[in-house]
């Protein structure tokens, strides 16, 4: 990314957005022009103030972009609008349309900007289940998830989003984040994170709860490396390319609850509130990163420990 970019961004108000604008401020005059679209611009800028003032804000909706200037130029877009934090409040239907239609009317407007770049921030949901053996889900495995399960729309939507931008391939370089877990300063504390919701009772509850038998393994790239991670993949990726984005470290539900409590409040119990009958189930949710490593040069620089400390010591009470 260059100075003389001029970098369209959706989804700039949420956990991505929000790192990604963190991100820019540490690139002084390395950084892009950056135009953020956001329904309610003047809300953002009365929490933010200082990452408002990080960009140049578009009043609009990722639905209706008819409603949008056409007169704007961009030579990137990075569409990162309809991720999961607020997935749960929507119906599989509304979920699987915000995804699908999003991203086709966010193609179809990159299109008429000129853009010569798309991103798309995808999932590491679009694999599906793992076949037994596998760990960490190379990009080059074409499971997804059940298409005839509607609570699969997430995931089934992000993988009919990807084709999309693969049919508009001819008319632009478009290229996907396949994203997975992730920790910050910005991670909602009081939805469905599990990390989130260990660092919050960490810090405010008489003791850490994991909800189920503490056994399922996952893995947490820090906001900072996040950010750096896209804008390096929407620079640098071969067009037509998805990389997955995250941390390659895995680590069980029981051991990270464990670990917030060892670095945020080593005098609070833990507590498994699932049951365990023995059952040795797979749920694994840990990217192979490989690729990102070996094309882009892509590392973890800040670990997980360091990560909690800085999202612990930036929460507020909810």
């Amino acid at each position: 990314m260059y100075p003389q970019d001029n970098v369209l961004l959706t989804g700039g108000t949420g956990f991505f957005g929000l790192a990604l604008l963190r991100y820019v401020a540490t690139l002084g005059k390395a950084a892009p022009h950056l135009t953020v679209l956001s329904r309610d611009p003047a809300r953002f800028a009365s929490l933010y103030p200082k990452l408002a003032a990080q960009a140049r804000w578009l009043q609009g909706d990722i639905m209706q972009v008819q409603a949008l200037p056409r007169g704007e130029r961009f030579s990137h877009v990075i569409h990162a609008a309809a991720d999961s934090t607020q997935g749960p409040k929507l119906s599989p239907l509304e979920r699987y349309d915000q995804i699908v239609s999003g991203t086709r009317q966010m193609l179809d407007y990159a299109l008429a900007c000129g853009a010569r770049r798309f991103l798309l921030t995808s999932s590491g949901g679009v694999y599906g289940r793992l076949p037994t053996g596998m760990v960490a889900v190379p990009e080059t495995y074409h499971g997804m998830p059940d298409p005839l399960d509607p609570q699969q729309a997430y995931g089934v939507g992000k993988r009919a989003a990807e084709h999309l931008c693969a049919l508009y391939s001819d008319r632009i370089d478009v290229v996907i984040a396949r994203c997975f877990a992730f920790v910050g300063q910005d991670l909602p504390l009081n939805v469905h994170f599990a990390i989130g919701n260990f660092i919050r009772d960490a810090l405010w509850a008489e003791q850490i709860k994991v909800k189920g038998n503490g056994k399922p393994l996952r893995s947490y790239l820090d906001q900072y490396d996040l950010a750096h991670w896209l804008f390096t993949i929407m620079t640098h990726a071969q067009a037509g390319s998805a990389y997955n984005v995250g941390s390659d470290r895995p680590i069980s539900m029981s051991q990270l609850a464990h670990l917030v409590r060892d670095l945020v409040s080593p005098e609070k119990s833990v507590q498994i509130v699932g049951l365990d009958d023995g059952a040795e189930e797979r749920d694994l949710y840990i990217p192979n990163i490989n690729k990102a490593s070996l094309n882009l040069g892509l590392t973890v620089t800040r670990n997980l420990e360091d990560a909690i400390r800085i999202t612990a010591s930036n929460a507020k009470q909810i």
